[in-house]
């Protein structure tokens, strides 16, 4: 049998926790999600609380703050919150993207360093970040002596050195400046543990996001085809290709299941740089092709999108009083009624932790969006 567009885009929903909101500990949640994207701080609160039956926040902070859940630079060389457990193996997977992605940068090449010479600081840098540190302290005490060249030589070493960001409190456990913390983890890897790594990543993302392909798998990671046509064949049995509409080879999980074509989709009130709109090649799954440049700007921001049956349909942003809801094209009034719900659900969230929720971002909506509908939900 072969899968049919909707039900990829249902198995997706499905394992992202999108169809049902699931009872679960918060660090067993973000395990099962694979990774929630973290460069604004609230967005793994607003990610749980969307796939999180009776999601509390004050949960989160404390796993945020026992470490059973690390903030740190991994896929795609952004900002993501991890089960503590899975840390170590995803880093070992990225470590050579990460890597790559600042040793050869001009930025870094401009200080007239060598990878080896970056690598040769990261003892030092362990035993700075034995507590807590800013980006400035880390700045003047490990790479001060570099000169003008401190905060590129930091600007390396933050992004593929193992260290977490640290929590700092505010509505959101991290305020700026950022503060940093060694992680537990080798600095290094060897081959070996590199390539369990990047086994262990690609079967956390099948679970969470397949079936899928080496493309998508790419997409979500920017590692290498070489490195994901070698861990998909050390899987063996572990992965079997499944058939889908396309002409990518799609890859699942032997036991995954796939949900009804006619299984319904609930309305989402999604968070900016959700995963699930990161998760697979460019369109994506829940993405319209022609919404994609509303949602997804030039210089790389991901608005807060209302799910529709499965479907990116609009924006949301906080307002002066609730939450401002943009349709991209009309919606019937059952989608309105269950839409307006989850904003009145999302608003008492909200009104007891920060009500002006992404408001930097409100210039997108200043440019105009295609204002077919509108409508402000009180909080």
């Amino acid at each position: 049998m072969s899968l049919t567009a909707r039900q990829l885009t249902l198995a997706t929903l499905d394992r992202q926790l999108l169809l049902e909101r699931q009872r679960l500990e918060v660090a067993e949640a973000v395990r099962r999600v694979c990774a929630l994207q973290a460069q604004t701080p609230a967005s793994p609160y607003l990610a749980l609380w969307n796939r999180v039956q009776d999601f509390a926040p004050e949960d989160l902070d404390a796993a945020f703050a026992d470490r059973r859940i690390v903030k740190a630079t991994l896929m795609r060389i952004t900002l993501h919150a991890v089960h503590a457990e899975d840390y170590e193996p995803y880093r070992a997977a990225m470590l050579s993207t990460l890597r790559a992605s600042r040793l050869y940068d001009r930025r870094f090449t401009a200080t007239g360093m060598t990878p080896t010479d970056a690598d040769a600081l990261l003892p030092e840098l362990a035993g700075f970040l034995a507590r807590p540190r800013s980006g400035a302290e880390v700045e003047n005490e490990v790479t001060g002596k570099f000169g003008e060249h401190a905060h590129r030589v930091w600007w390396a070493l933050r992004t593929y050195a193992p260290v977490h960001h640290v929590p700092t409190g505010g509505p959101w456990s991290f305020t700026q400046p950022n503060t940093y913390r060694a992680s537990p983890a080798a600095p290094g890897t060897t081959p070996q543990e590199a390539d369990a790594g990047v086994e262990r990543l690609l079967l956390a993302y099948l679970r969470a996001f397949g079936p899928a392909s080496a493309q998508d798998f790419a997409r979500f990671t920017l590692l290498t085809r070489t490195a994901i046509t070698k861990a998909l064949h050390e899987l063996g049995d572990h992965v079997m290709r499944v058939t889908g509409p396309g002409r990518a080879a799609l890859f699942d999980l032997a036991d995954a299941t796939v949900p009804a074509e006619d299984t319904p989709a609930p309305p989402r009130l999604l968070p900016m740089w959700d995963s699930t709109l990161l998760a697979h090649a460019v369109p994506g799954r829940v993405m319209p092709q022609e919404y994609r440049p509303l949602v997804v700007r030039r210089n790389g921001d991901v608005l807060p999108c209302l799910l529709v049956d499965g479907q990116v349909a609009g924006v949301w942003r906080a307002a002066d009083d609730g939450l401002e809801l943009t349709a991209f094209h009309k919606l019937g009034k059952a989608a309105w009624q269950s839409l307006t719900e989850e904003a009145e659900r999302l608003s008492v969230l909200l009104a007891d932790r920060d009500p002006a929720v992404y408001r930097r971002y409100g210039h997108w909506w200043d440019k105009g969006f295609p204002d077919v509908e509108r409508t402000t939900v009180k909080g």
